[in-house]
């Protein structure tokens, strides 16, 4: 498959290191020493499903189709107000499409595991052109008392369309179920019959361990797809990374011994937007001009499960 078209929508609120500064225990040093965040954009009178559909709209318009061209949707959510019906069925019906579609949650990594299940339902023939978003707000899994985590978060919507072409070189996706570092539990309605004790609360990280799972995972999976390819470090174009924190995107950058000019970020303006980061990141160099046919960029991802992911494209739009 290829890329034809992105999206991307972000909410009005910014919330600046500074703001976060009036009711925790932080500063403004104290989170770019450790993030490389400044600010972050966060829901707050927007609905998740209203920026994710209209991240759709810009990605279809992007790829000079229609909603009536799309042929399945595949949406990555790990949480929105709706348990159901599913975000991409009120995804479809908000921009007027008429095909099948699936949500997917494979935390933050979920987006490139909807693009490779794109990629399955294109190579299979079920579809020709596939709507893949990432839609997340993540801010709203957090305590707001913790300066550990909720300075870490920005909410966000990315979307592209694929469609059939010589565009994905490779890809890959594991997960090792290591659970205890990262996770988030919510308490289900009663009923007269339960007796168990539940657990819930806030979203928990440890945040060391979630950094050294993040930088060996990553690295590993783009040393695996760099020889599957042939490719050298310096022949990718740009490192499309998830924006969950400067110092694991500097870290890889290290590893492969390359400078941060192949490194583009957003993580400083958007904070971790969980599996939007990477499409959010696509539509803006896309949109900036800063990606040209024959461009080669590896986008890679990791997050609670714990699962990675990864993928070359060359860039044929």
């Amino acid at each position: 498959m290829k890329i034809i078209g992105t999206g991307r929508m972000h909410p009005s609120k910014v919330v600046t290191n500074q703001m976060l500064e009036q009711f925790l225990d932080t500063s403004d040093e104290w989170i770019k020493e450790r993030t490389g965040i400044a600010e972050r954009r966060l829901i707050s009178s927007e609905h998740l499903e209203d920026m994710a559909a209209e991240a759709a709209r810009q990605a279809i318009e992007d790829a000079n189709l229609t909603p009536a061209d799309i042929d399945y949707i595949i949406c990555s959510n790990v949480v929105n107000e709706y348990i159901t019906p599913s975000l991409s069925c009120i995804i479809q019906g908000a921009i007027g499409a008429k095909c099948a579609c699936v949500d997917v949650n494979a935390a933050c990594s979920g987006f490139i595991y909807a693009l490779d299940m794109a990629d399955d339902r294109i190579r299979s023939g079920k579809a020709k052109n596939v709507l893949v978003l990432g839609a997340e707000e993540p801010t709203r899994m957090v305590d707001w008392s913790d300066r550990s985590t909720c300075v870490l978060f920005g909410d966000g919507a990315g979307a592209v369309v694929v469609t059939e072409g010589e565009g994905m070189l490779a890809s890959r996706l594991t997960t090792v179920s290591k659970t205890d570092c990262l996770y988030y539990k919510r308490r289900l309605e009663p009923t007269p019959y339960i007796t168990k004790e539940e657990e819930f609360g806030p979203m928990y990280m440890n945040g060391r361990e979630v950094f050294k799972t993040a930088v060996l995972s990553s690295a590993r999976d783009i040393s695996t797809l760099l020889k599957q390819t042939g490719l050298q470090p310096s022949d990718i174009k740009y490192y499309v990374l998830h924006q969950a924190n400067m110092r694991i995107i500097e870290a890889i950058a290290s590893y492969l011994k390359l400078d941060m000019s192949y490194f583009p970020h957003n993580v400083d303006r958007c904070g971790n937007t969980s599996s939007a980061s990477v499409a959010l990141m696509l539509d803006e160099l896309s949109r900036g001009g800063k990606l040209e046919k024959g461009d080669k960029i590896l986008l890679s991802a990791f997050g609670a499960g714990f699962t990675t992911g990864a993928a070359i494209f060359e860039w044929t739009k």
